[in-house]
């Protein structure tokens, strides 16, 4: 692992996707509008799918590039090195430099990362995304639940190793920075998709 592809795969994660998406489609601050949030969700929210599509797979791509391409260019095959780099990006999407350290939640970026390394997991992870998010339409309901069942999926697909330790602090994570919608969806007020919450269209 070399800093130099460590601090690349930071500010790569930190590249904001759907700020630069709505300031280039409709002139305006994504983290003035919604939920404030500089993730998928809120862009799906405010600009509609067709803008928040493309954020969602650069988002991905943004974890699963530093996981998959950066170990090969160090030469190294350990999953640690993999890990780090992953772990990098999603630091970099959730405390993205080039808008004051605000970003999004790091959930898509997370995936991209175990797309990379550990695919049969990430896929149980969707599955249980989108069966709630159709039964529920709350996202950080269906976000919260997959970051939860990953860790079980790659105990089960793996076994236990760094790519479980990662799983684990990643879900953490992910329930640390939906702090916000846990008390939200406590007192009733989650935002469900379909609702406009200052979105503009």
């Amino acid at each position: 692992m070399t800093p130099a592809l460590l601090l690349a795969a930071y500010l790569l994660g930190s590249i904001p996707t759907s700020y630069v998406v709505g300031r280039a489609a409709r002139g305006i601050d994504l983290r003035e509008h919604g939920s404030g949030n500089l993730g998928a969700t809120n862009a799906f929210r405010v600009l509609g799918w067709r803008l928040a599509v493309p954020v969602l797979l650069v988002d991905v791509a943004k974890g699963w590039a530093p996981a998959h391409l950066f170990p090969l260019w160090d030469g190294q095959s350990a999953p640690e090195w993999a890990l780090a780099y992953g772990a990098a990006a999603v630091l970099g999407h959730v405390f993205s430099v080039w808008v004051g350290f605000r970003g999004g939640k790091g959930v898509a970026t997370g995936a991209g990362v175990f797309l990379a390394l550990a695919p049969a997991a990430l896929l149980a992870g969707v599955v249980v995304w989108v069966v709630l998010v159709w039964a529920t339409r709350i996202v950080s309901v269906a976000s919260i639940a997959a970051a939860l069942v990953v860790p079980v999926a790659v105990l089960l697909t793996q076994g236990a190793g760094p790519v479980l330790g990662l799983a684990i602090a990643l879900a953490l994570f992910v329930l640390y920075s939906h702090r916000a919608n846990v008390r939200r969806l406590l007192r009733g007020e989650e935002h469900r998709l379909g609702r406009n919450a200052g979105g503009i269209r």
